[in-house]
């Protein structure tokens, strides 16, 4: 059986590289998949706990699949997003993007 503590190491590393993948690249849509690379780390978290402390209860998988509806529904926006600017400007540079200014 593998130790839980295997589980959170595993998702903290993951989670490191999803929150380096946002401050490090440009392309908003690098940007995203970092996202929900931190999200599926958060799923590890979720489900290793739950398996280590009520197994009989399914509340972590339950938390799971919100934090899976949750994140598909984040590709969907920021995608439709993206696809909008890119048809504008042509790229998809995160530090380009200022429409919204004046």
């Amino acid at each position: 059986m593998v130790p839980l503590s295997w589980y959170l190491v595993t998702s903290a590393l993951l989670f490191c590289i999803g929150l380096y993948g946002v401050f490090a690249r440009r392309n908003a849509v690098a940007i995203l998949m970092s996202i929900e690379l931190m999200l599926n780390a958060v799923n590890i978290n979720l489900v290793a706990f739950w398996r280590f402390q009520t197994p009989t209860r399914p509340v972590g998988l339950a938390f799971a699949v919100f934090v899976l509806v949750v994140a598909a529904a984040e590709a969907a926006v920021g995608l439709a997003l993206i696809l909008s600017i890119y048809r504008q400007r042509k790229h998809v540079v995160v530090e380009d993007m200022d429409l919204l200014k004046l």
